[in-house]
């Protein structure tokens, strides 16, 4: 029975659980929310709504965090942004073509291919060449408008080196940040931009705020070491997780 803007109870209590653990997961790693979140939702919500939906909590928990974000970011996370701002319309375009059960095993084989990258030997503190960043930006875009995932290759391009973590989580958030951005544009040029999805995004945004402010918390008591195994961890989870729901 539908209770809100066309949701139902179910689809709601999915939707604020897995808002509650994605942010914790932001708050304390610096990124997660869209891999974990995407996956669920899309369990109860059309695929194309559950990037749109999850696209409009990043943007707004992003906004809270905008000083902070353009103050510690990388001057990377300026670049890799622009080019994800330029290819988003192409991977949300793909989507609204895309069968649903196609869709979810293209989102669950992303959330895999992010643990897999993490798995690769750390490069230290030297950025990347203009290619490798570019090819990040690139396939950050694809997969903001695909899979409202801009993640898999932006973690392992930041966590993947000895970067302070403020740098690395900052830098991670605003792009993230562009790429909600980017992928609502998108949405409402395409036409698929619903109000309902917007309001629910105002419902569960409290949800989403003191989640990440409880992983914000955690992340100040634990080491770089600890911070980058649950990274890893975070991303292994998620692909499992994807994985097993389509079985």
């Amino acid at each position: 029975m539908e209770v809100f803007g066309g949701f139902t109870a179910a689809q709601i209590a999915v939707a604020f659980a897995a808002a509650l653990g994605s942010a914790f997961v932001r708050g304390l790693t610096g990124f997660g929310m869209a891999i974990l979140l995407v996956p669920v939702l899309a369990l109860a919500l059309p695929p194309v709504e559950a990037v749109v939906l999850t696209n409009a909590l990043a943007l707004m928990i992003g906004a809270t965090e905008i000083r902070s974000l353009v103050r510690d970011a990388e001057r990377s996370a300026w670049v890799i942004g622009a080019l994800v701002v330029v290819t988003t319309p192409f991977g949300l375009y793909a989507l609204s073509l895309t069968g649903k059960d196609v869709a979810r095993l293209v989102i669950a084989l992303i959330a895999l291919s992010a643990f897999v990258a993490i798995l690769m030997p750390r490069r230290g503190d030297v950025a990347p060449g203009r290619g490798v960043t570019g090819m990040v930006g690139v396939l950050s875009g694809l997969m903001t408008g695909y899979a409202g995932m801009p993640g898999p290759p932006v973690v392992p391009y930041y966590a993947g080196r000895d970067l302070p973590r403020p740098v690395a989580k900052a830098s991670m958030q605003l792009i993230f940040t562009i790429a909600a951005t980017t992928g609502l544009a998108s949405a409402t040029w395409l036409g698929i931009l619903r109000l309902e999805l917007l309001l629910f995004a105002l419902l569960i945004l409290p949800v989403i705020i003191l989640g990440n402010r409880l992983g914000a918390r955690v992340s100040g008591t634990i080491g770089d070491s600890v911070w980058r195994a649950s990274v890893g961890v975070v991303l292994g989870g998620a692909a499992v997780a994807a994985l097993a729901r389509l079985f």
